[in-house]
């Protein structure tokens, strides 16, 4: 492995004034993806090399789980997974969250990795992360998948890059309507986590809004209205230890067997966390059956334009989205 500097931030403004004097530094806290980066030694625009790594893990108080009925949750950016997921406050208001909290990588990863961690994590796609394969991501002219192995690449919004969005907890929040605190030189701002995301269609070179020099610092989730219920389905190639090949989340207002409002996010299909748009449209007003449900699946998928591997995941899709919604009428 390659050297770097290393430079421990003692508050999130040091770490904002440390990362705009150095184009070349990146963050660190539980490092279970950034390290692997760097020991591959990946290079090129989507993929730049750290030479300076700032380590967040030594600002105060950025690890926590706050919750009340009238404010609803805040996460601290550094929160392990492991404490959402166990969380008795979060168990009992967002048990989706919990359960996608719970449903990444192993135990071990899970007490390390931060929740804003499994929000930013990078790509799995094995041409971006093989270092014989210019891809756009990297500042290349060509996207392998679309010729290659692509069966665990983009159905939904593909477009120069197929690349599917990793983190279990992002179409949780999504559903939930959460936000997140951005710290960069001009202060705080707060950003909705369905705008986060951004696709290659807007930039192949990025993932999210945040510039070299913004944070990621709180999580907030706004406090559940009554009869609001969520639910979290992921479907793997294995059966532990494994990222999804597609999963949803849901979260709906459930009066008298009918869904009044809510959301359907889906991950493992999109470049980013994909929100279902026709699947809560559809849903509106309705009574939550078999019926309901599979036409939800069905609408969200219309859209779908699988490559010559991955058309498996539309099935899955759709099928899941209805498991999902049904769950929430039996909840």
């Amino acid at each position: 492995m390659r050297s770097f500097k290393y430079y421990a931030a003692t508050s999130w403004e040091d770490a904002v004034a440390m990362l705009s004097k150095n184009a070349a530094a990146q963050v660190i806290a539980g490092g279970s993806d950034l390290l692997g980066w760097i020991k591959d030694d990946l290079n090129g625009p989507g993929a730049p090399r750290a030479d300076l790594l700032i380590d967040i893990r030594t600002i105060p108080n950025t690890s926590y789980v706050k919750f009340d009925a009238a404010g609803g949750l805040k996460l601290g950016a550094l929160t392990p997974l492991v404490t959402v997921a166990e969380s008795a406050d979060v168990l009992k208001n967002y048990p989706g969250l919990a359960k996608s909290a719970l449903s990444p990588a192993s135990p071990a990863i899970r007490n390390v990795g931060s929740i804003a961690g499994n929000l930013m994590q990078r790509p799995r796609c094995w041409y971006l992360r093989g270092k014989d394969f210019a891809c756009y991501k990297k500042g290349g002219d060509f996207c392998f998948a679309v010729t290659g192995e692509n069966q665990y690449h983009a159905i939904l919004e593909g477009e120069l890059c197929y690349i599917v969005h990793p983190s279990d907890t992002a179409p949780a929040l999504i559903a939930l309507n959460a936000s997140a605190k951005v710290v960069g030189p001009g202060g705080a701002k707060d950003v909705a986590l369905d705008k986060f995301f951004i696709g290659p269609r807007t930039n192949v070179l990025k993932e999210t809004v945040l510039e070299h020099n913004e944070l990621l610092a709180e999580i907030s989730v706004p406090a559940p209205a009554a009869n609001w219920k969520s639910a979290f389905i992921k479907v793997t190639q294995r059966d532990v230890y494994d990222f999804a090949v597609v999963s949803v989340a849901v979260a709906g207002q459930i009066e008298g067997g009918v869904w009044k409002d809510g959301r359907v996010v889906l991950g493992g299909v999109a470049p980013t966390p994909y929100r279902a748009t026709a699947a809560e449209d559809a849903l509106k007003g309705q009574k939550i059956d078999e019926k309901s449900a599979r036409n939800a699946g069905d609408l969200t998928l219309v859209k779908a334009r699988p490559m010559s591997q991955n058309a498996y995941k539309v099935d899955i899709a759709k099928n899941l989205i209805a498991r999902a919604v049904l769950s929430l009428a039996s909840a």
